[in-house]
């Protein structure tokens, strides 16, 4: 049967490292407070003249080198963002060109945080369809550049980044497994940007107003991701026949330590089988699992035969996971 292999990973993010004490002028003893709530010690900011495309481009050259492969291997070009170049055209578009994938089709999808793991699914289901042999997924933000720096709920938990997975058509058995992706309306208002599209127009008036920046109720979310986290990592351990501890990783979106904490404790799984890196990175919204995967699977802590669940929680409000074999 045809199954989505893994090919290669690749991660990158922007040289300018932004330490905690950076929010000083919000709040006092900035490291310990933001450090304290949320387990972030450090992010990166792109630079004024890096956009989503220039951080998308460097993750894809490395997903193609870690798989040995040519950027006219590929036969689609996916990227998973809520911070594109522009409105249009696609960023995706843009990120063909860099890399000369003259072959593939390639286009954007958003999911807010929840983008790489319904990437993964769009990218999966490509690949069993028959028609597509490798596509190349990126998850690339940079939240830096929506954020309201003076509001101390929101902009201290932000990074920027991109993560890239190439997968291809195998008949191993290994690779992904299985697949869930929820999504409730309802809950739209709870994460935005009231400004930025057809609904409210950029204006003078907008911008003064901060509408242009990104919005979050944290409690509310928080809520939500503890409910709907213990609900994906039960149902595809059903799926598979297993019990949730014997996942070997779970590689979860890199909001807040807290909610791993919390979500650790609620199912009784260890807190080192969660793989984390926001305490570098802070929360890079489409690019956090991705970022975390590459990393793990370069340093060798994910290893041959691993069970490893992904899953992400976001904006709209969307959930979802992906375990995988490797």
């Amino acid at each position: 049967m045809l199954q989505s292999e893994i090919l290669g990973t690749g991660g990158f993010v922007p040289a300018k490292v932004v330490g905690n004490g950076f929010f000083e002028y919000l709040v006092e003893d900035a490291d310990h407070w933001i450090h304290s709530r949320t387990g972030i010690r450090e992010r990166r900011f792109a630079e004024p003249g890096q956009s989503c495309s220039d951080l998308a481009t460097e993750a894809a050259k490395l997903a193609l080198e870690n798989a040995g492969l040519t950027p006219l291997d590929l036969d689609c070009v996916i990227v998973a963002t809520s911070t594109p170049d522009m409105i249009l055209p696609a960023t995706a578009c843009m990120v063909q060109k860099n890399i000369g994938a003259e072959n593939a089709f390639a286009f954007d999808m958003n999911a807010v945080c929840s983008s790489f793991i319904y990437g993964v699914e769009i990218a999966d289901n490509l690949i069993r369809s028959g028609k597509y042999k490798k596509v190349l997924l990126i998850g690339a933000d940079t939240y830096s550049k929506i954020l309201d720096f003076q509001d101390k709920g929101t902009s201290p938990l932000f990074g920027d980044g991109a993560g890239a997975l190439i997968l291809g058509a195998g008949t191993s058995g290994k690779g992904i497994l299985h697949s869930m992706m929820k999504s409730d309306g309802k809950g739209w208002e709870l994460i935005q940007v009231p400004s930025s599209g057809s609904r409210k127009p950029v204006t003078a008036e907008t911008i003064a107003a901060k509408e242009n920046t990104f919005k979050m109720a944290g409690k509310s979310v928080f809520t939500f991701a503890t409910d709907v986290i213990p609900r994906i990592i039960g149902e595809l351990s059903e799926r598979q026949g297993i019990t949730p501890d014997q996942i070997d990783h779970i590689i979860p979106h890199q909001a807040n330590v807290r909610i791993i904490d919390f979500i650790s404790k609620k199912t009784g799984i260890p807190k080192e089988k969660f793989l984390l890196n926001l305490d570098r990175y802070g929360n890079t919204a489409a690019a956090s699992v991705g970022l975390a995967l590459d990393e793990n699977r370069r340093n060798g802590t994910i290893k041959p035969g691993q069970l490893v669940l992904m899953m992400g929680f976001g904006g709209g409000l969307s959930w979802g996971g992906v375990l995988m074999q490797f």
